[in-house]
């Protein structure tokens, strides 16, 4: 196995890597310390079929079911379908491109910790490959921050809601979204979350405070908190801390979610199709792990 910095903010590619396969312990470990040093890391050329897909990512912790979305590999609940495609005047799979900057399920009690995504069909024009996904690093955005703004947030929480990003996505051009009912909302309520922890794997500090939905600082009023929060949004998406992940058919893209923020660039039509199976891995056993070691 080898690892190939890309020598950016973020990303790196693991050559000589077999996931049809199952992981070693060795290897297991290898690859959460390279997605703990690197952020985004990505296995060229693999050829996988949905079991194998949710072998390899339940390796790394618990699979998230996601009981609201109905695409979903036949058979395997785990692995979510994420496609433009439409067969039969019904669409393939959940459409995920444009949904703006975001960390996964930072609005959830229950954290996630990694994103698993395994390219099959890959939109291109002239020959580029379309649909790239963006990422910034936030450790580096912890570290760039003024000391003085450490300090005052050492021990803050931020609230993070669902509802936010369901609003945003609704005012969206196009969008036919309906509002969250009041079950919905039910189901999915506010959390506070630290605006900084330490990594579960590295120990280092990170800005844990996204645009998609972080909405207010706890204990502070709205004048600040809406201050602070803008200050925050646009220091992490500084270009310096930007990486972007170009695809090819049969990539695996494997994310960490606490060290970074993410965004699905939708730059291809309808007629350009893509089709990307996922698996979202929570944070269980990386936290257990970390108390473990502690």
């Amino acid at each position: 196995m080898q690892i190939v910095p890309s020598g950016e903010s973020l990303g790196a590619r693991i050559i000589g890597l077999d996931l049809s396969q199952p992981l070693s312990e060795a290897d297991r470990h290898a690859v959460k310390q390279a997605l703990g040093r690197h952020g985004v890391i990505s296995f060229p050329d693999q050829t996988l079929d949905a079991a194998e897909l949710k072998r390899f990512s339940s390796a790394f912790g618990t699979l998230e079911i996601n009981v609201a979305n109905s695409y979903q590999e036949p058979g395997h609940p785990e692995v979510m379908i994420l496609s433009n495609i439409v067969v039969d005047g019904k669409p393939l799979g959940l459409a995920d491109a444009g949904q703006d900057w975001h960390t996964d399920m930072s609005y959830s009690k229950e954290m996630a910790f990694a994103n698993v995504l395994y390219g099959i069909e890959i939109p291109r024009r002239n020959g580029e490959p379309l649909g790239c996904t963006e990422f910034c690093n936030m450790r580096a955005a912890y570290l760039d921050l003024p000391e003085e703004l450490k300090e005052k947030l050492a021990a803050k929480t931020a609230t993070h809601d669902f509802n936010k990003f369901w609003e945003t996505m609704r005012r969206e051009k196009g969008s036919k979204r309906p509002p969250l009912t009041d079950e919905q909302r039910r189901k999915k309520p506010p959390v506070s979350q630290p605006i900084f922890l330490r990594h579960p794997i590295t120990g280092d500090f990170v800005l844990y405070c996204n645009p998609g939905y972080a909405e207010r600082i706890d204990g502070m009023d709205k004048a600040e908190s809406d201050e602070i929060l803008t200050f925050l949004f646009q220091h992490q998406l500084q270009e310096k801390y930007r990486y972007r992940h170009r695809w090819s058919e049969n990539d695996v893209l494997m994310w960490d979610n606490f060290g970074t923020i993410h965004n699905a660039v939708a730059d291809y039509t309808p007629e350009e199709h893509r089709l990307i199976k996922r698996c979202q891995v929570m944070a269980d056993q990386v936290l257990a792990e970390a108390a473990q070691a502690a």
